[in-house]
């Protein structure tokens, strides 16, 4: 995804040197309805800053043979940094139940949400289980071990976990009746394959195979390999939506040719990781 979105701004060509920081990197198979990322941009002679439309509409261009597209842009101080200044993100998992076979899902579905195969799910359980992980634990036991575990303080605030019904794009039209749900999480920052794994155990919880008491006790472990095999939500049911900032620090008082941007990105299908 940033290797796409530098290649567009050098078709810019600007003076400086290009680079792009993103807010949120994904696994390989999740989706990002929207990501945010900043970037500089030095233009050549005496030559304006580009106007923030502008800058949406020659990237939009260059970008038009990909599934990716620039929605808004805003000029930026240049403290500002799409990684360090989010205050929030919000990660969506998609999946359905009740199914016999995963042919039942509509073709508009496939790799945008988990077919569970024979389920009916304790939904009251599942939300249950989610209320236990509101709030500030150390979520160590659902986090997967990375280069990065070292670094990486595991104490996170998890300011909503919310189950749902969902929708399909094509529910009007197949006429089968599917039920679609939807995990909302919401938290500052989190823990590499934190949201699959947490969406992975409500769903055993769900389906029986886990009880909302062995949440408590997997947060409690605090130990990433206690975290059953094969329990992890595959990437492709989960989509990042909303990366919020308390201030983008936009103003038009700027005398340096040197511009900081802030972009908003709309990825409409898979990201590599």
């Amino acid at each position: 995804f940033w290797n796409v979105l530098k290649s567009a701004v050098r078709k810019l060509k600007p003076v400086n040197e290009v680079s792009v920081m993103i807010s949120s990197r994904t696994d390989t198979g999740v989706h990002a309805l929207c990501n945010s990322a900043h970037v500089d941009i030095q233009r050549r002679g005496d030559k304006p800053p580009l106007l923030e439309q502008d800058l949406v509409d020659a990237l939009n261009f260059h970008l038009k043979a990909e599934p990716i597209r620039i929605t808004r842009a805003y000029r930026v101080h240049s403290d500002f940094h799409a990684r360090y200044r989010a205050v929030s993100r919000t990660y969506v998992y998609r999946f359905a139940s009740g199914l016999r076979h995963h042919t039942e899902m509509p073709v508009t579905e496939r790799d945008l949400c988990w077919a569970l195969r024979d389920t009916r799910l304790n939904i009251a359980a599942m939300q249950e289980a989610a209320a236990l992980l509101l709030g500030t634990h150390d979520f160590s036991t659902f986090r997967a071990l990375s280069s990065e575990t070292p670094f990486k303080n595991p104490v996170k605030t998890l300011e909503k976990a919310q189950l749902e019904s969902g929708v399909s794009f094509s529910q009007r039209h197949f006429h089968r009746d599917i039920p679609f749900w939807e995990l909302t999480f919401k938290s500052r920052s989190f823990l590499y394959r934190q949201v699959r794994r947490m969406t992975g155990a409500l769903v055993a919880i769900g389906q029986g195979r886990l009880s909302v008491s062995q949440i408590q006790e997997l947060l409690e472990a605090r130990d990433s390999l206690a975290f059953p095999q094969n329990l992890t939500a595959p990437a492709h049911g989960l989509f990042l939506t909303d990366v919020q900032y308390r201030d983008t620090g936009t103003n038009r008082q700027f005398g340096s040719r040197i511009s900081l941007y802030s972009l908003y990105v709309y990825a409409n299908f898979r990201l590599p990781g």
